[in-house]
């Protein structure tokens, strides 16, 4: 059932000691253990309180990969948002204002930090979406903070402790993406730093694991292993089939894989995906070989909305 996100929220009697509200359906076929599969913390719901949606579906994250220009972010924004709302699916508006991890040194980085960050918050408010951008220092998330409603922690930096911290301590929703070489259950640290911090809002996103130097595999038992420490779990669909480390100075990638990924992260639990999304990844200026095309994201989410369903 389709409801608004701020009437649902006003229902208290649902919310258990820790702030989550069950989402499963009225049947209860699942059992306490297995709850993480149509719960969604008290803060996502505070989140997409302007949105309509299927309290029992998965939220998205989706944009492009880098802010490119107003232009790019309002007609994916427009897109996504219009897909989003057909089909019941809470949605995060994502594109990075500087891209700091970059194979070479003459990769394109952004348009400059105060112009991408004003363009997402820009849009976030034209399309009434949550907004979300990764931080790559700590004298950077308070900067961030003012513009968007996600900060989204780097795999690389996942065990970064300024940076946790720093993110945290805005007040902010804080996504920590698992690094290639940490696992699942070893993302408690990441966790528990922002929680000492006195920050509950928690996201942890898988985005696979590194195998030899240019390849990286999903291990799906980190989605309940990580959903283990309380928090929402994402699935990365798009980074997670990254070919990074190729001597041509650009990381490769499979996006035709892209829709095998999503599907089983579906099937084995995730919260949320995050999939980066462009209308023509061949001349994006940012991770184009791992990108969506933009006209195919639909046909996808429609799939998924129907796995969602018989999982749960």
């Amino acid at each position: 059932m389709i409801r608004e996100a701020n009437v649902v929220k006003s229902l208290d009697a649902s919310l258990d000691q820790s702030g989550v509200r069950s989402l499963c359906p009225a049947s209860g076929l699942l059992t306490a253990d297995y709850s993480y599969l149509c719960a969604m913390e008290k803060f996502l719901t505070d989140l997409f309180a302007n949105q309509k949606y299927d309290e029992n579906n998965f939220f998205l994250i989706a944009g492009p990969c880098v802010v490119e220009s107003e232009e790019l972010l309002m007609e994916v924004a427009d897109k996504v948002s219009k897909m989003c709302q057909n089909l019941g699916i809470p949605c995060v508006f994502k594109s990075s204002y500087r891209k700091a991890n970059r194979t070479s040194s003459s990769s394109f980085t952004g348009i400059g930090d105060e112009q991408a960050l004003s363009l997402v918050h820009k849009t976030g408010r034209k399309y009434q979406l949550p907004t979300t951008s990764d931080v790559h220092a700590h004298e950077e998330a308070a900067i961030a903070a003012k513009y968007v409603d996600i900060l989204q922690i780097p795999a690389f930096l996942c065990r970064q402790t300024d940076l946790l911290i720093s993110a945290a301590e805005t007040g902010k929703v804080v996504n920590v993406k698992k690094g290639q070489f940490v696992s699942g259950p070893a993302m408690k640290f990441a966790a528990e730093k922002i929680r000492k911090a006195g920050n509950n809002q928690v996201i942890l996103t898988e985005r696979g694991t590194t195998f030899g130097y240019q390849d990286l595999v999903v291990d799906y038992r980190n989605i309940p292993w990580m959903q283990e420490h309380k928090v929402p779990v994402v699935m990365d669909c798009t980074h997670s089939l990254q070919q990074p480390n190729q001597t041509t100075g650009v990381t490769g990638g499979n996006p035709q894989l892209i829709e095998t990924i999503a599907k089983a992260a579906i099937a084995s639990g995730a919260n949320g995906l995050f999939i980066e999304t462009h209308p023509n990844p061949a001349v994006a200026m940012s991770d184009g070989a791992n990108m969506l095309k933009l006209d195919l994201l639909e046909a996808l989410l429609q799939k998924l909305v129907k796995l969602r369903k018989a999982v749960i």
